[in-house]
């Protein structure tokens, strides 16, 4: 099941390399990225699969894990307006959205606490 991640780093340097390196030995592919640096902390959302070698791997890592959410995946034409298409269909739904990011391969990412609610508004 794909899954956003939310997690804190430190705002220095490096700090996301060694979030990163952690997942990359592990066998952690991270499809999806969306990430805010200052203030002296970094905040970052994930896309992965495997959220328990995630989660598994990054702890072990000395990262704090803030959040653990379903993500619902979208395919989506790379052009204007398409966002707020999709977007405007989860509104319809009622559904707020907690995160949203693009992944790779032209697809957006959204989670809520209304996972079921966003799937069925995506039709996904």
């Amino acid at each position: 099941m794909a899954t956003d991640l939310s997690i804190s780093l430190a705002d220095q340097p490096g700090a996301l390399a060694d979030a990163a390196k952690a997942l990359g030995a592990a066998g952690v592919n991270v499809e999806g990225l969306a990430g805010l640096g200052g203030g002296g902390a970094g905040h970052v959302h994930l896309l992965v699969e495997d959220a328990a070698a995630a989660r598994s791997a990054l702890e072990g890592a000395g990262v704090t894990i803030e959040g653990e959410r379903e993500a619902v995946v979208v395919d989506a034409e790379n052009r204007p307006g398409a966002l707020g298409e999709v977007a405007a269909k989860a509104a319809a739904a009622g559904v707020n959205l907690a995160a949203c990011y693009v992944a790779s391969g032209n697809r957006l990412v959204f989670s809520s606490d209304d996972a079921a609610g966003l799937r069925s508004a995506l039709g996904a």
